[in-house]
């Protein structure tokens, strides 16, 4: 971690005067000077990212430096050059203007692992109820109504809630419907933020859900073909297809080998849920008597790999983890939807120190936010209670700066991206965030020292809606907030009517 000899000085206090020098003109506030919308440019502030191996760099006055193609060049601290520099002025004719953000924290963009884009509208709603329960009541007449005017009027303004909780990069379920998800595809390609979207395949029925009202297994399947042909790998790569079998219990065995045998024929990622809730254990046993746990249901199709994904994966046994660590798969960790549906708790510690590959997933609607930085939050309160209520094992993760390489470096790693992102370092994609750690402040004027721990500790214990200042995808900035062509009609939640003592056990 690079730190200066001497406490820096902050930004807010004068520079020292100097006989025949002039007083320099004030500095605006970053929150109000206009954001570099496109690359080349170069930022000046605080910057704070994982890098490979646990380490991390800090630097409390730094240069980050994005060439036309959106790749950053260069990460340093900051070296004034000669003459004076105003914010936005370029320093020679081959140079990038240089915008001074302090004292915003650049950090890598997070990396959301497991959402669901038609969910958003229920997010809050349902606390308490079991898996099966809360997906029958609410979330699959909510996905039924997601037609085609729907996912163009909901998935931008999704994707620009991802963006201003500063999330750059999402791996997202879209809906059964075909038309739908070709919509929500084209949201995130306006948008600009990087994902991976997949169709819902389900060939089987949740407690009392009609299946008859979706596609059929085959429908879905060849519907998912056409759409991974026509968004894999777009705009090089920052649209990527999904294939998504929603879980077990509503996918039958050829279903899933089927996906599993699409997915190595395109070279898409393969996502799914495993091991979320008791009960739903409970079904996959009913539903897969031979299988000899659930891992083994999708071991059985092929899943496993570095390209599967699976969200949850708290009720693990030992033989689950290692058969996992071993494969490479990659797992979402959504403590803040564990909770909010009385799910369960992940031993993280456990897992990492078996090698798992973990990222975090905000899971919309199970998790009532999309911002990673409470679902940080979440994980780590969930964490000490486990320690609490059943001791020996390993500690759990208590320093903010782990949760953060969990949100970013991690889980870029987990879904195969961390080359590319995840980390604010020459030649990996100009993918990051500027956070404004001043709303964070108990009280105005109590803010922390330039202490990476410290700051980060803020953005997760004391998350602020405003705090994120602006997100980039290869340099380009992102939408955030409300649509500028003015007021929405509103996405009612929706529920279903039936009765859920009728569902089906």
């Amino acid at each position: 971690m690079e730190r200066p000899d001497a406490e820096p000085r902050l930004a807010s206090e004068a520079a020292p005067r100097h006989p025949g020098t002039r007083r320099p003109a004030p500095r605006p506030d970053p929150a109000a000077a206009p954001l570099p919308s496109a690359p080349p440019f170069r930022l000046r502030a605080r910057i704070l990212t994982p890098l490979p191996g646990g380490a991390t760099r800090f630097l409390p006055d730094g240069l980050l430096e994005v060439d036309a193609a959106g790749r950053i060049t260069s990460v340093s601290p900051w070296q004034a050059p000669d003459g004076t520099v105003e914010p936005g002025q370029a320093v020679g004719p081959d140079t990038a203007p240089i915008h001074d953000l302090r004292p915003l924290l650049l950090l890598p963009g997070l990396v959301d692992l497991h959402t669901h884009v038609p969910q958003l509208p229920n997010a809050g709603i349902g606390a308490g109820l079991d898996l099966l329960t809360w997906l029958e009541r609410y979330t699959l007449p909510l996905e039924r109504s997601f037609d085609v005017p729907t996912a163009e009027r909901l998935a931008p303004l999704a994707f620009r809630a991802y963006a201003a909780a500063g999330t750059t990069t999402v791996a997202a379920y879209a809906t059964a419907d075909p038309a739908a998800t070709e919509a929500v595809f084209a949201a995130a390609e306006a948008h600009g933020i990087r994902a991976a979207i997949g169709l819902v395949l389900m060939d089987r029925g949740v407690g009392s859900t009609e299946i008859d009202r979706w596609p059929s297994g085959t429908e879905q399947l060849d519907a998912s073909a056409a759409l991974c042909a026509r968004w894999h790998g777009r705009d090089g790569g920052r649209l990527r297809y999904a294939v998504t079998p929603r879980f077990a219990v509503s996918c039958s065995a050829d279903l899933l080998r089927a996906s599993v045998r699409l997915a190595g024929e395109t070279g898409a990622l393969w996502q799914t849920h495993l091991s979320e809730d008791p009960r739903e254990l409970a079904e996959v046993r009913r539903a897969f008597p031979g299988a000899a746990d659930y891992l083994a249901v999708y071991e059985a199709a092929g899943a496993l790999g570095p390209r599967a994904l699976f969200a949850h994966a708290i009720h693990l046994s030992a033989g689950e983890v290692a058969r996992l660590a071993a494969s490479g798969s990659g797992i979402a960790h959504c403590p803040a939807s564990n909770l909010f549906l009385p799910s369960g708790v992940m031993p993280l510690a456990s897992y990492l120190a078996a090698g798992l590959k973990v990222g975090l997933g905000s899971d919309v609607s199970g998790g009532p936010s999309p911002s990673l930085f409470e679902t940080m939050r979440a994980g780590f309160y969930a964490g000490h209670a486990l320690q609490s209520l059943a001791p020996g094992g390993p500690p759990p993760i208590v320093d903010p700066l782990a949760w953060l390489r969990l949100a970013t470096l991690d889980g870029a790693g987990a879904i195969g991206l961390a080359d590319l992102v995840g980390s604010l370092e020459a030649g990996k994609e100009a993918d990051l965030v500027a956070v404004d750690p001043r709303p964070t402040e108990p009280v105005p004027g109590a803010s922390c020292r330039d202490d990476p721990a410290e700051l980060v500790s803020r953005l997760i214990f004391r998350t602020h809606p405003e705090m994120v200042r602006a997100a980039w995808v290869r340099g380009r900035l992102l939408p955030t907030g409300p649509s500028s062509r003015g007021p929405v009609s509103p996405l009612p939640a929706i529920r279903s009517d039936r009765d859920p003592a009728r569902s089906r056990r």
